[in-house]
């Protein structure tokens, strides 16, 4: 299996009290991928006027810098970026990236567990990519009672053997 991790939304916007703690586990399987020169990348979610956040959930926030830029810890590492627009990291960009680097396991951290790391690892499960979600490297923005719902959702969804924790990826990929 060739693993890829993908970085979701680590932004300023979506960094607070109850998802800044997340940091030092992502650099963490950051540093477990580089050091066996896996593929990494991330993404960026942009806000756009007239989007079903604005228009239905009333949210707008998210459109311009400081908010939508990577926090520096992420920015530094010059990571390739995707853009994306809604909750899935399955965008246009990121499916041929994939492709490319023939991945076949994707390894998902970031921000939020409820939405866009749920979205992007169910779409991962749906294109018959093994999804892998390093819980403690993910939060959610709104707190712990909507991060521990998207795990048991994920759970549900793409099995509780796919969720796992920092320290285990030596385990995982055996070694």
């Amino acid at each position: 299996m060739k693993p890829a991790l993908v970085v979701i939304d680590l932004q300023n916007g979506f960094l607070n009290d109850e998802s800044r703690a997340v940091v030092p586990a992502i650099l963490q399987a950051i540093r477990f991928f580089r050091d066996r020169s896996w593929p990494i990348f991330a993404t960026r979610f942009r806000n756009r006027a007239g989007s079903g956040y604005e228009k239905w959930i009333g949210w707008q926030r998210l459109r311009t810098s400081p908010e939508i830029d990577l926090c520096d810890e992420i920015a530094e590492l010059e990571l390739p970026v995707f853009d994306k627009f809604g909750y899935s990291s399955f965008t246009k960009e990121v499916k041929e990236w994939i492709g490319v680097h023939a991945i076949e396991e994707l390894v998902c951290c970031g921000i939020a567990t409820e939405g866009c790391v749920l979205k992007t690892a169910v779409d991962a499960f749906e294109a018959n990519l093994e999804p892998i979600v390093i819980t403690d490297a993910c939060a959610s923005h709104a707190g712990r009672v909507a991060h521990d719902a998207g795990l048991l959702v994920l759970s549900r969804f793409i099995g509780e053997r796919q969720l796992i924790d920092v320290d285990h990826l030596p385990v995982r990929f055996e070694e």
